[in-house]
């Protein structure tokens, strides 16, 4: 088996394909449109989709609100420098909701931030 991808439905799809591509560098990998069924599929990752999971963004054509609900948890992401990452997202525009730092009782580096629909990620310190 092989991890593919995540599916997250958006509310607003211009804004959150700029909020993951401009503020936190990921590239438009395909992107579907279905008329009959009035939905946009757009995959959003770092390398191809043959290489590495991707993000889906799913905008329903006539859905414009959705409720998180409390069952998802977050994204994760690795960077190299999470303090420089940070400070890139912020001066982006990236809503920051913990600044990085050790997670408490580890040594661990990590932050989070939401995207324009209110989903967590998580960025991870990579060593």
């Amino acid at each position: 088996m092989k991890f593919l991808h995540t599916m997250i439905r958006v509310s607003d799809l211009e804004q959150s394909i700029d909020f993951y591509s401009k503020v936190l560098g990921m590239k438009v990998l395909e992107k579907s449109i279905n008329e009959a069924y009035r939905y946009t599929l757009v995959f959003v990752g770092y390398e191809s989709k043959e290489a590495s999971a991707s993000i889906e963004l799913t905008f329903n054509w006539d859905t414009h609100e959705y409720q998180l609900g409390n069952a998802f948890g977050h994204v994760v992401l690795g960077v190299e420098d999470i303090y420089a990452a940070c400070k890139k997202i912020d001066a982006l525009g990236g809503k920051m909701t913990r600044e990085p730092g050790p997670v408490k009782g580890g040594t661990t580096h990590i932050a989070f931030i939401t995207d324009p629909d209110g989903y967590q990620i998580e960025l991870i310190q990579l060593d």
